[in-house]
């Protein structure tokens, strides 16, 4: 009995387990306790000035255009290519910064879309945001 006493103390087995874990939790508490610098506080970007000019409320007047299968609605009114030219002349020659907002159903023809866009260039309109209902 003495033997297999003194062979087992002769070469005793490492167990690592306890080191891995220990490893990892120091691992997991670094990762979570570092201080991160804000990269995006540390940005050279320049912002535009606030437009305190009297131009600013001209920029207020906003048109909306519904293209559809059937037509045309101008501001919540069904209307016609040629009265869409008029309004659209008529506005221009007030504001060219006048916010143009098209709509377009989805089965709506590409064509009447590309009318829209072809007469708002046409009359200088440049401020134009289109949407899909």
């Amino acid at each position: 009995m003495a033997k297999s006493n003194r062979k087992s103390q002769e070469n005793p087995a490492l167990d690592m387990t306890p080191m891995i874990d220990v490893v990892f939790e120091l691992m997991i508490f670094f990762v979570v306790t570092i201080k991160q610098n804000d990269i995006f506080s540390k940005l050279n970007a320049n912002r535009p000035a606030p437009n305190t000019s009297s131009s600013a409320e001209s920029n207020d007047t906003q048109i909306k255009i519904d293209v559809g299968v059937s037509g045309y609605t101008f501001n919540g009114r069904g209307i016609r290519k040629a009265e869409l030219d008029r309004n659209l002349r008529q506005i221009a020659g007030t504001s060219k910064n006048a916010t143009v907002i098209i709509r377009c159903t989805l089965d709506s023809q590409h064509g009447n879309l590309v009318y829209v866009l072809d007469t708002c260039n046409k009359h200088g309109l440049r401020n134009i945001s289109i949407f899909s209902l």
